[in-house]
Parts: structure tokens; C-alpha cells; sequence
């Protein structure tokens, strides 16, 4: 797939599915930007990729905006940054909630609202949000990050309603369980008895998700807008 002569923003691109979507759309010639909050594994990624690293925490309201000036003209956004506490409803804080909208929910919308008028002066453009399986079932503990990220989902069909006319297709990828450093901190066991419950019988690797991200953002894809693609071993067919 070839991404000559594109722009690509990946936020959380310095590591896990990021990184995968950021090497994924080198191979393709695509010039790509990865934002981060680690500077060193900014860095990394970018000596790893070929990326362009720009710092932003998109847990600081207005961030998100500035980030999006920062990158200039965009012509793939990959919204991919993410948090995801655990934990009982009852035993998250005000200030976790807000930090969970703020990253997943907040500045995915501000950076659509600053970067699709590009794309549709231009008449072409993508924007590839990330969810997850757990945006469309209950999963004790995970309410503030399926929520989070339940409202993705719903802004992806309203974005591909307002900008799909001018040429600009929004779409989100649902994975299932995946080995990343985020992930590393429930333990292998916990992603294990996960990953057993999909027919698939097994995490995946970042590279898989970050194959639908590339995809979605591709011509072979032109005719998707709108969608949500489950990537997740099969977790809806059960």
C-alpha cells in the first residue's frame, strides 16, 4: 500500500499498536509524525521508524490543539492514544474520569475539529480512530475506558456523516486483547484468560491491529466510511 507524498499523525505512536501503525505506514513512504508524552521513547520511535516525534500530554486540556498546529497540514490522523485504569465504578476518582475523556474522548475530537476542514479543502483524507472490544459488552472494572471509548465509536459515524461528502472517510478499529506495554501491566496471566475467551485462543501481536489501521487508511479502502472493523479474534462471533 502506498502512502507516497501523505502526511500521518499517530497519537500514542511511541510505543505498542502506535509504533506498528507508525512503521506500518513508513513502509508506504507516507512522511509520519508520532506524539507521545515519554520523550525518550519518542526519540526511539523515531529512530526505529523514521518518524518525527512531537511531544504532546493530551491529559492537558488544549493540547490536543496545539498538537494539531504543531503537525501542520495532516492528511491521515490516526487517533490511537489511550489510558485505561482499572478498577470499580465506585472506586474511580473525579480526577481519573476526566483524565480517561480527556485523553481518549477530548482530544480525539479536538484534533478532528482542527485537522478534517483541511482534509476537506482538499477534498481527500482519513481519520482512523482506536477502540476496543470492550466498547460494546460489560467487563467488570473497565467502565470509564469502554465508555470512553463507546463515545469514539459514535463520534466515528458522525464524523463520516459531516466530512464524508468532501472526500474525508472516518473509520475506527476495535481490537481485542494485544500484547503492548499498556497491556503488560494487567500481566500475562490476566491478558491470557482474556485473549481465552475469543475463538481465536490467543493476545494479538501489534502488528495485527496496526495491519487494519494501515488498511482503513489506504485506497483499498475507499469505499469504507463510517465503519467499526473488529479486530479482535473473533470476540463478536461468541
Amino acid at each position: 500500500m502506498s502512502f507516497q507524498n501523505k502526511r500521518v499523525l499517530i497519537t500514542g505512536g511511541t510505543s505498542g499498536i502506535g509504533l506498528a501503525a507508525a512503521a506500518g505506514f513508513a513502509s508506504g513512504g507516507a512522511e509520519v509524525l508520532v506524539s507521545g508524552r515519554d520523550a525518550s521513547r519518542g526519540e526511539a520511535a523515531a529512530a526505529q521508524t523514521g518518524a518525527m516525534f512531537l511531544a504532546a500530554d493530551l491529559s492537558v486540556p488544549g493540547a490536543a490543539r496545539k498538537l494539531a498546529a504543531d503537525a501542520g497540514q495532516v492528511d491521515v490522523l490516526v487517533n490511537n492514544a489511550g489510558i485505561f485504569p482499572g478498577g470499580p465504578t465506585h472506586e474511580v476518582s473525579d480526577e481519573t474520569l476526566r483524565e480517561v475523556l480527556e485523553v481518549n474522548v477530548v482530544s480525539a475530537f479536538a484534533l478532528a475539529a482542527e485537522l478534517a476542514p483541511q482534509m476537506t479543502a482538499r477534498g481527500s483524507g482519513a481519520i482512523i480512530n482506536v477502540s476496543t472490544m470492550v466498547a460494546t459488552f460489560g467487563l467488570p472494572g473497565l467502565s470509564a475506558y469502554g465508555a470512553s471509548k463507546a463515545a469514539i465509536e459514535t463520534l466515528t459515524k458522525y464524523w463520516a456523516a459531516e466530512y464524508g461528502g468532501a472526500g474525508v472517510r472516518v473509520n475506527t478499529v476495535a481490537p481485542g486483547p494485544t500484547r503492548t506495554p499498556g497491556t503488560a501491566v494487567m500481566g500475562e496471566a490476566a491478558v491470557q484468560q482474556l485473549a481465552s475467551t475469543l475463538p481465536a485462543q490467543r493476545p494479538a501481536a501489534p502488528e495485527e491491529i496496526a495491519a487494519a489501521i494501515v488498511f482503513l487508511a489506504s485506497d483499498q479502502a475507499s469505499y469504507i466510511n463510517g465503519a467499526v472493523v473488529p479486530v479482535d479474534g473473533g470476540r463478536r462471533a461468541v
